[in-house]
């Protein structure tokens, strides 16, 4: 079982001492900065499940830290102030921040924090045990053979290369790789799709301080933050071709440079890899040599459609899970399994735990009627409502696409990133098609 992760950020570097002490000697690790430029570049990728942020530092407030970080990642966030000023008071209340607590504070007060954060952690790791090993639910034949798969490469020092369908849970089977692994380090993960190329670059692989414009600090790459863990790169495929090329160096070489960086850093960091694009000769998106690279052992993760017994298994689970979250006691109606066996369940595993949720959301009583998100809408949405989607038989699988991506894009607003989001596709896929829509005009 992991710790809980405790951070502190505070120029009163005795009281920062006497905290970080204290939350070690309650079970955390524990981290302390001192500055700005410090602790947003290391808490924008981590995720600790308590940060005490002072309000006044050195080179800004605790608000310049809140506003270069993830805030929905973070665990909770509890300003500290020595001062009495209203107004940061009242900001403080109105941000991301749980909780306001004027300086000194009191060791039992502190304590207490930890405790309840400390109980939190441990009950929700509970929950994801509870949710299957590894959080690879089923006893489909299919998943049987993935959990032998996975049971097979996970020892060994290879790069493995999931594919599978979009919502299929690839992520879940690349942790479940490095639970198994042994190995000590991190589980770091990121899409390949979701960031343009020259800022990939500078994740990946880090940065030097000075190095380009807003290169305020050094950044160290996600190779480095998974140093003796894993590195999980999500839709490969997207990955720009000519940085295909410095990660083949990486892998090869095992070591990186940074961007503007002189000097090269060794790592000891085992990748797993995924795609949603491939077929028997390989991934038309990525170089040969990089395909080869990364597919030492490969490994499908199969569809929803492909294990249908442990649809009524995974339905029961995202019920309970969403249970222990609202504290509520429903259960799903036994009268809806015929529906949900029968659906092709396109979206996987994803689309199951939407559909689950809605149902769970709209029921008034304790019985959960979950169904296809499909037959949700079925017959609500007219041609000009962009939660329907209309398809004619002659049509075809470009125009189908297009199609789809047009309501979808319609339905969120516009918004490029929450429309990836709901097809499970990057946001760079989302800006080829309407580029090619617009060399089509």
């Amino acid at each position: 079982m992991a710790n809980p992760c405790f951070a502190i950020v505070d120029d009163d570097t005795e009281f920062a001492s006497m905290t970080l002490d204290l939350a070690r000697r309650r079970g955390f690790t524990a981290h302390a900065f001192h500055r700005v430029a410090d602790a947003a570049p290391w808490l924008a990728h981590h995720d600790p499940d308590l940060t005490l942020l002072d309000m006044h530092l050195p080179d800004g407030t605790g608000f310049d830290v809140l506003d270069r970080i993830p805030v929905q990642h973070q665990g909770q966030i509890v300003f500290v102030s020595g001062s009495s000023d209203i107004e940061h008071a009242r900001r403080a209340v109105a941000s991301s921040a749980s909780a306001y607590l004027p300086k000194p504070l009191p060791p039992n007060r502190l304590m207490g924090l930890l405790d309840d954060v400390r109980q939190s952690h441990h009950a929700r790791e509970a929950a994801l045990r509870e949710d299957g090993a590894d959080g690879l639910l089923g006893e489909s034949a299919p998943m049987q053979s993935l959990r032998q798969e996975i049971g097979r490469a996970a020892p060994h020092d290879v790069s493995v290369l999931l594919f599978g369908e979009t919502g299929s849970g690839k992520e879940l089977a690349a942790r479940a790789l490095h639970a198994q692994s042994g190995r000590g380090g991190r589980f770091v993960a990121v899409n390949c799709g979701a960031l343009p190329g020259e800022l990939l670059a500078s994740e990946l692989f880090g940065h030097e301080r000075g190095s380009f414009t807003g290169a305020a600090a050094r950044h160290l790459g996600f190779f480095e933050q998974a140093q003796g863990g894993t590195l999980f790169l999500d839709e490969i495929g997207d990955m720009p071709p000519a940085l295909q090329v410095y990660l083949l160096r990486t892998l090869e070489t095992g070591v990186v440079q940074r961007i503007g960086g002189q000097g090269e850093v060794p790592v000891d960091v085992r990748v797993v890899a995924a795609t949603h694009r491939f077929s028997g000769s390989g991934c038309a998106d990525l170089r040969p040599d990089l395909y080869f690279r990364l597919a030492r052992y490969p490994i499908e993760v199969p569809p929803l459609r492909a294990r249908k017994p442990d649809i009524p298994l995974l339905a029961n689970a995202f019920v309970d899970r969403l249970n222990r979250r609202t504290g509520q006691a429903k259960r799903l109606e036994e009268r809806c399994l015929p529906t949900l066996l029968a659906h092709a369940w396109p979206g996987n595993v994803r689309e199951l735990a939407s559909a689950v949720e809605l149902a769970y959301l709209r029921s008034p009583d304790e019985s959960v009627r979950a169904a296809p998100l499909q037959a949700v809408h079925h017959g609500m949405a007219g041609d000009d409502d962009p939660a329907g989607v209309r398809f004619q038989v002659g049509m075809t699988f470009a125009q189908m696409e297009a199609e789809m991506l047009r309501k979808t894009l319609a339905f969120h607003g516009g918004d490029k990133t929450a429309t990836a989001r709901s097809l499970g596709i990057s946001v760079r896929t989302v800006h080829n098609h309407l580029a090619r829509k617009r060399g089509d005009v």
